[in-house]
């Protein structure tokens, strides 16, 4: 069908929600606005779907997730015998809708579902999964993006997002499908009185937080401490886990930001819920100037990545997601040293974006590096292979720069919960030896070497953006750079091809990673450049990293590579 047909199609058919028929309607005569909603399909991929709320094919609505449930219940019923579907929702706008109108196909299809009584986090989604057998999971979630955004992430019955053939198994069942005819649904209610649908019981919920719990490495520290913390869920889920889990490891002095508190899927006091984003702390970082912390945690709408800001000087300093995960990394490896309870041979991952220091700080303590593609659903496969040779107990530490961590195989994904746990803990831990949490950053650089990192996010909305993504990205693999701001180019890997080569010698070798649209130059000095397309936003991400003597020097060092490097890619 033409873009014009498919309108119309929407028009007649479309008719179950109230708000997508107004949009249509006043979109009638505009050929542009027709266009950016029909002109293709919400892409299926690992990340799931993920895009603006409305009508059209292009847009998450009803249709376009009932559609996709379809192509997951034809999926799981092919795979298991008894399938099972586990479902949470964020605070998004629509979310509990889009989650009800997932469960009422399965429903309808004979797949057995399980959904939270209320919002969860993501964690909580992928713990869910596993300890109810399920052979997949949803979570309705657009993670940190604007509030005009939501998503559906889909995840495998390992507890991991799904990965990329289940993913493609799934697409082909998707594109076979009719939009309107070709979808079964029921009525929630009825699914639920029938007992095709049922609420993850209260001992899941439970369970999930002893197995939180049981990553604290000094679990009576905190209580000791006095620890101080001003805490934001950023209008999200983290509201309740993260302060039952601050509770529950004696941590009593929290203060909530109160615009922030409840859910609401407007974030009318944060646009871009992002904890990466000084904007998105502003509420917390006023409060904190009135309330003096020693912390202030802030934690994403889906509450699977956290960011913190602490005590400098008269002020407060963000630290980077980098720079939370290496002290993390350091004092896991650190402590479990000093009590004994370090496996034999540990590993702990990173991906490929992530900073370097951490190669350094996991030689110190004899731990094994493993780096994997850009997602963490690649850290989680790898705490599945681990297990699946009955090694699960090596893996103690996971991590993403994107502020995301795992201590554990609890779960499959980041954790902010456990990793807001365990941030307390360690700024208790140098709070008792008098240590600040800027000092200890500080100690850390002066052992192992100062890295400064970056990312650089260009946007290119709608069809016309979509174009001029694939030509950067065309051409910066067919005519690579040799050399960025004056630093010579020594390697280049393209993660599409597998291909990584020396521009020394020009020696190629294989990389194993399987096949992602990623390219990666490192340069002279140690500096390097990695590139790639969001799977999920509009965007081409650049991760830059430099190193120097000092942090001052590196962050001249870092602007001037991105400036070089930007208009590369912009001109």
């Amino acid at each position: 069908m033409t873009e014009k047909e498919l309108y119309q199609q929407w028009l007649e058919h479309a008719t179950e929600d109230a708000d997508l028929q107004t949009e249509l309607k006043g979109i009638a005569g505009d050929d542009a606005a027709i266009s950016d909603r029909f002109y293709r399909d919400l892409e299926f991929g690992t990340g799931g779907l993920r895009g603006v709320i409305g009508a059209g094919t292009y847009r998450m609505n009803i249709y376009t997730v009932r559609r996709a449930t379809q192509g997951l219940a034809n999926y799981v019923k092919s795979a298991f015998e008894a399938p099972s579907v586990a479902i949470s929702y964020d605070s998004r706008i629509k979310s509990d809708v889009f989650a009800k109108a997932a469960a009422e196909v399965l429903a309808a299809n004979g797949i057995r579902v399980h959904i939270y009584t209320e919002l969860m986090p993501t964690p909580m989604l992928s713990y869910a999964v596993r300890a109810q057998k399920c052979s997949a999971g949803i979570m309705v979630t657009a993670s940190h993006n604007p509030a005009k955004y939501n998503g559906y992430k889909v995840y495998g019955s390992d507890g991991c997002q799904m990965t990329i053939d289940a993913a493609n198994a799934v697409l082909a069942e998707i594109n076979a499908l009719d939009m309107f005819t070709g979808v079964k649904h029921t009525n929630f209610d009825e699914a639920m009185a029938s007992g095709m649908i049922s609420y993850t019981p209260q001992s899941v919920i439970d369970a999930y937080y002893q197995d939180v719990l049981k990553q604290s490495l000094n679990p009576e520290l905190c209580a000791k401490s006095g620890l101080k913390i001003v805490y934001t869920p950023l209008n999200g889920t983290g509201n309740k886990p993260v302060r039952h889990i601050l509770s529950a490891i004696g941590i009593k002095d929290v203060t909530v930001v109160p615009e922030q508190e409840n859910p609401d899927g407007n974030f009318t006091t944060c646009p871009y819920p992002n904890p990466e984003i000084r904007e998105a702390l502003e509420c917390g970082l006023k409060l904190c100037r009135e309330v003096k912390p020693d912390l202030l945690l802030a934690t994403d709408p889906d509450a699977d990545r956290v960011g913190i800001a602490v005590p400098d000087g008269d002020d407060y300093a963000l630290f980077s997601g980098n720079e939370v995960g290496a002290m993390l990394l350091e004092y896991i490896c650190q402590q479990r040293t000093e009590k004994g309870t370090m496996p034999k041979n540990p590993i702990a991952v990173k991906t490929i974006v992530t900073t370097d220091i951490v190669n350094a700080i996991a030689k110190e303590y004899g731990v094994e590096i493993i780096d994997v593609l850009t997602g963490f659903k690649f850290i989680g496969e790898q705490i599945g292979f681990l297990e699946a040779k009955g090694e699960e107990n090596r893996y103690i530490f996971g991590f993403e720069e994107s502020y995301g961590y795992l201590a554990g195989s609890y779960v499959r994904d980041k954790d902010a919960v456990v990793a807001s746990m365990l941030i307390c803990e360690m700024a208790a831990y140098y709070r008792t030896k008098g240590i600040s949490m800027i000092e200890a950053r500080k100690r850390m650089y002066e052992k192992y070497g100062v890295y400064v990192h970056s990312q650089h996010s260009f946007t290119f909305e709608g069809e016309s953006g979509m174009i001029e993504m694939q030509k950067i990205m065309a051409k910066l693999r067919e005519e690579h750079p040799t050399e960025i701001n004056g630093l010579k180019v020594l390697q280049f890997d393209d993660y599409q091809t597998s291909i990584s080569k020396n521009l020394t010698t020009g020696e190629k070798t294989e990389i194993t990673l399987p096949k992602s649209n990623v390219l990666a130059f490192s340069l002279e000095e140690g500096a390097k450049v990695v590139i790639r397309p969001s799977g999920t936003e509009p965007k081409i991400k650049a991760y830059y990293t430099v190193t120097a003597d000092t942090t001052e020097a590196g962050a001249v060092k870092e602007k001037a590579l991105d400036t070089a490097f930007s208009a590369m890619i912009l001109n």
